[in-house]
């Protein structure tokens, strides 16, 4: 069910964006294409994996800050890491976050999803775009989109669930593991883990 919420909040209307502020009509944008295709698509509703895949791709990876994102799950290690670790890191963090965007889409069933307005200053480079996910027969859900002003436009960084952040639970989950690991095995369990989950249709 978070998986699920973390992307239906993308999935509203994109009318009058234009005088909201570029995060928010950033978001609303892409929830309007996101939507099109789920309502479109009976396989991706059913949870085809490779559709849904092509599609967070397509949609979503062009706004995510993958770099910044794996940077912030590494924690003090990024430090250590040589430049090939970081990009290798950042590819295969990459190919999880994918996948958990992927796995999102599944279960869709045109429930509600209310963004609320942004308000900002122009020389802000941060903010949260706030998410009001309603539930039929339940209490609705918050979800927050972490944005930040790069020098390519506005991406997301982190997504938030009732508060809690999806890239600090990896922080933790990658801290635990670097105790006992090494950068570079680090590195090779995620490549495992991502080719497991490929080859599973």
């Amino acid at each position: 069910m978070r998986g699920l919420v973390l992307f239906l909040s993308f999935w509203i209307t994109a009318a009058g964006a234009a005088q909201q502020p570029e995060p928010e009509a950033l978001v609303r944008r892409i929830t309007a294409e996101v939507l099109q295709e789920l309502r479109a698509d009976k396989a991706l509703q059913a949870g085809d994996r490779q559709k849904a895949i092509r599609l967070a791709e397509a949609k979503i990876l062009p706004h995510v800050d993958f770099m910044e994102a794996t940077r912030f799950v590494m924690g003090r290690a990024w430090s250590r890491a040589s430049p090939a670790q970081r990009e290798r890191l950042a590819a295969e963090f990459r190919r999880l976050l994918i996948r958990t965007y992927a796995n999102a889409f599944h279960g869709y069933r045109g429930q509600a999803m209310e963004v609320l307005p942004v308000r900002m200053h122009p020389q802000d480079t941060e903010v949260t775009v706030r998410n009001r996910y309603v539930r039929p027969g339940g209490p609705p859900l918050m979800v927050d989109y972490a944005m930040h002003k790069t020098p390519e436009g506005w991406k997301i960084f982190d997504v938030a669930v009732e508060g809690i952040s999806l890239l600090m639970v990896y922080r933790a989950e990658f801290a635990e593991q670097l105790r006992r690991v090494a950068i570079d095995e680090l590195i090779q369990g995620l490549s495992e883990k991502n080719e497991a989950h490929a080859e599973v249709r």
